[in-house]
């Protein structure tokens, strides 16, 4: 999809060079797209660029995949194969060109209905990060959207979620919650149909499927029968906040579209799935969203893992805008409510008489200093010659350099008064 606009800064000078780059990949190596803004991009390069687009296309279509699994769906248990190298389910047919490689057999019914099991997780930090939720947090997150009332989740790039939901609805009548995703990962189009997956870039509000798959989001949205809809995204952890909140807004907006009355002064409800430390550039976008303190875990990351203690804990949170009182945490996993807060917290977040709030953000009881009037992290220690908390062994220097972009003290590059 489109590129995004980037900017090339030197430290002291105001003016960057401006460059458009690949929206979803940071590496270079996944993506080689580069232009200056004020390059004049030769008819030969164009040409070579789009030969190479071409040529990187997915073999089949999402119609022809959906075409493909109902073929599959029929063949007996023998016959069902997935190639683990090309990541795709193979037809009787197809067997002789991929017999050098690797692939499973016997593939079940329950193997397709997850398969984000099936297949490998994208972990390229820089591009994919497919980390997928554990479980318990899965489960806790579909349990809490039900009790909540919700009747349709957009899932954007949350797959364990949707096949989740998926699963649900195929097994259970009375389930009636439905699910859409929406997901860069084009492998998922071989297990579901257009109306329930769109292959989708979150990073620009892509849909690659045109203007079919918009319309088919635009549908998903719009409120049947009283039927609630929320969004719950899970993106990549390296991505950027800006784009990511421009991409949201813009979902938010084709939500308003649907109906004309009742929406204006609403936002379509959100679950934003993101590291603590985040915090502050979400609600630079987003000021009526508020943070959560479950700590959301996940199956294939070595480190986000529920259950371990002090800084070992889990980052990721939820960000919400819906009213916090309503986010009911399990009691038996240590969350408490806080009738001062009117929230539900952490068992060691404590609440703070002087700042009249539940401030530990890590998990981790967290203690108040005088000097900086604020509660910081336990491990933190007021530096005189800073002026400020921070760890015990820090070098006092690093503080006199400056901003990134105009060279001045007292402020980092992002809050930067130069940049337009």
């Amino acid at each position: 999809g489109p590129a995004l606009l980037f900017v090339k800064t030197s430290q002291g000078k105001e003016e960057g060079r401006r460059f458009y780059a690949c929206s979803a990949c940071r590496d270079r190596k996944d993506c080689n797209f580069f232009q200056w803004e004020d390059e004049k991009v030769s008819e030969t390069r164009l040409a070579a660029r789009e030969e190479y687009n071409r040529n990187h296309q997915p073999f089949f279509t999402h119609r022809q995949n959906v075409d493909r699994y109902k073929n599959f769906v029929l063949l007996p248990l023998s016959k069902r194969r997935f190639c683990q190298e090309c990541q795709q389910l193979l037809l009787p047919a197809e067997w002789e060109k991929h017999a050098n490689h690797q692939f499973l057999c016997d593939i079940t019914t329950a193997q397709l209905k997850s398969p984000s099991q099936l297949l490998y997780p994208l972990e390229n930090k820089k591009t994919n990060a497919q980390y997928l939720f554990a479980d318990r947090s899965c489960q806790f997150l579909l349990n809490l959207l039900i009790d909540l009332g919700f009747r349709r989740v957009l899932s954007v790039g949350t797959p364990r979620l949707h096949e989740m939901i998926q699963s649900k609805a195929s097994q259970e009548e009375e389930f009636n919650v439905r699910s859409l995703l929406l997901d860069i990962d084009f492998r998922y189009s071989q297990f579901y149909t257009e109306d329930e997956f769109c292959h989708y870039n979150m990073f620009n509000h892509h849909f690659f499927g045109g203007e079919a798959a918009r319309e088919t989001c635009r549908k998903f949205l719009y409120e049947e029968n009283g039927e609630r809809v929320i969004i719950v995204t899970d993106p990549p952890f390296g991505g950027l906040v800006e784009a990511l909140a421009s991409s949201f807004k813009k979902l938010m907006a084709m939500w308003r579209e649907t109906e004309k009355e009742g929406h204006d002064n609403r936002e379509l409800p959100m679950f934003w799935i993101f590291p603590y430390f985040f915090e502050s550039r979400i609600l630079d976008f987003f000021p009526s969203f508020s943070m959560m303190d479950y700590q959301v875990d996940y199956d294939n990351h070595a480190l986000y893992k529920h259950g371990k203690t002090g800084r070992r804990q889990s980052p990721v949170r939820i960000f919400t805008n819906l009213t916090p009182s309503m986010i009911v945490l399990p009691e038996e996993e240590g969350y408490r409510f806080c009738t001062v807060c009117q929230r539900y917290v952490s068992s060691d977040n404590q609440h703070c008489e002087i700042c009249n709030s539940c401030t530990s953000k890590d998990g981790r009881r967290w203690k108040h200093c005088v000097l900086c009037k604020k509660c910081v992290k336990p491990s933190w220690f007021h530096c005189n010659n800073c002026n400020c908390c921070t760890l015990q062994k820090h070098s006092c220097e690093k503080n006199d350099i400056g901003c990134f972009v105009c060279g001045k003290a007292g402020h980092k590059r992002s809050a930067c008064p130069s940049l337009s």
